[in-house]
């Protein structure tokens, strides 16, 4: 008997469990996520670049230096991770600050290339000392929205009957270098709707790429009923795009979406989701120079629910850096602006890439797009995802020899 949700049956697809490698199944649909992977591999084998306009990373938007808000809490709450874990574990989730794996997350269901441990096979001490962690890198309102992710997860296995294949612990925790209070280390936590990646270096911190969305986005019944989320996202952005003047409309709202975004077999509109780390997305739609005041206060505000899901103070701080490109900010829409359309939206400048879509049925079985599955994400272009440009200004000024310096 099918399970409906919202209206939506079930999609009577083979089971992909979360734990179990895609290559190793045996049916059509598992060829899909083959060759995803694969690409996956590829991408990630390549130098990273970043996300950028014409292929060419602006220089010197990033620099090494104090923020004054402390990072400490990070570090002790990485170590007592460490620490609760048994030797095998720990060699399973500990990698080189530099690993190419830091790349190979994926907000995909099924398992392509996850690493680290994975709650799920975790004791509840060692659950609890991982979300200590995410709680302290996380503001309390990105941290309460990533629980609600992982608790959405767990809704859809038993909207689904799938427990196999979604589940609250289906999230895989990695720390890239160690957690010091001076030299550079970072987190991941990688699973379905939730990827989480953390550079830290002395008081800087990065918190992107950052993934969030779920399918479905509220439930009324289960161990989770009243869970809703992206309620902000949608509606924020749809109040900001209501109130531009028919002539920005113009520019915001292109006619044609070509050069917009390309439609994607996994991430529907989202353009810089897994395996993207190197894009090439040109700006489009409407300047915020183009702006009133109060509508740029709007945008600004738009930009800060997403940012403010990272830690009290560092997202402040990177709040600062955002405006002082605020000129050079656009804003994109497509879809409607009923108050049951669906659409697509981006802010986009030299320091930050927000994406907010809806999207059709993965679990459920509607084709077209729906407020039922959203993706959003967050990205800091020009090589500074994974910290990677502040990681390379470091090893330049600390370790390498006076001809690689000079060179630099």
């Amino acid at each position: 008997m099918a399970v409906y949700y919202s209206g939506f049956g079930i999609r009577g697809l083979p089971s992909l469990p979360a734990k179990r490698a895609a290559e190793t199944l045996d049916h059509p649909i598992a060829q899909r996520f083959r060759e995803y992977g694969e690409a996956g591999r590829r991408a990630i084998a390549e130098p990273l670049v970043g996300i950028t306009t014409d292929g060419h990373p602006v220089p010197e938007l990033f620099a090494l230096q104090s923020t004054g808000v402390s990072t400490e809490p990070l570090r002790l709450a990485a170590q007592a991770f460490l620490e609760s874990l048994g030797a095998e574990q720990r060699g399973r989730a500990t990698f080189d600050i530099d690993d190419p794996m830091w790349r190979g997350w994926s907000n995909i269901h099924c398992f392509i290339m996850r690493h680290g441990v994975a709650l799920d096979d975790c004791s509840e001490l060692q659950r609890q000392r991982a979300l200590d962690l995410l709680k302290a890198t996380c503001s309390a309102r990105g941290f309460s929205l990533a629980r609600d992710v992982m608790h959405l997860n767990q809704a859809l296995g038993e909207l689904t009957g799938r427990p196999a294949e979604y589940g609250e612990w289906y999230y895989w925790l990695s720390i890239f270098g160690q957690p010091s209070a001076d030299t550079p280390w970072g987190w991941q936590l990688d699973g379905h709707h939730l990827n989480v990646n953390c550079f830290v270096l002395g008081d800087q911190l990065v918190m992107t790429p950052s993934f969030f969305g779920s399918e479905p986005t509220a439930v009324n019944s289960g161990k989770y009923a009243g869970t809703r989320v992206f309620a902000d996202e949608e509606q924020r952005g749809l109040e900001f795009a209501r109130g531009l003047s028919a002539d920005q409309r113009t520019i915001a709202v292109p006619e044609s979406t070509e050069g917009v975004f390309r439609a994607q077999r996994m991430d529907g509109r989202i353009q810089t989701a897994a395996f993207r780390d190197n894009f090439l997305l040109p700006y489009a739609g409407i300047p915020a120079a183009n702006l009133t005041p109060p509508q740029r206060d709007r945008l600004v505000e738009l930009i800060r629910i997403y940012i403010g899901r990272t830690r009290e103070g560092h997202a402040d701080v990177r709040m600062r850096e955002i405006a002082e490109h605020l000129d050079d900010t656009y804003f994109v829409w497509v879809g409607g602006l009923g108050d049951d359309s669906v659409f697509y939206y981006r802010v986009q400048s030299p320091v930050v890439s927000i994406e907010f879509d809806h999207l059709n049925g993965i679990a459920f079985d509607n084709d077209e797009p729906s407020r039922n599955h959203i993706h959003t994400m967050v990205r800091t272009p020009n090589g500074n995802d994974y910290g990677r440009d502040l990681l390379r200004r470091h090893l330049a000024r600390h370790h390498a020899t006076p001809a690689a310096s000079a060179q630099h």
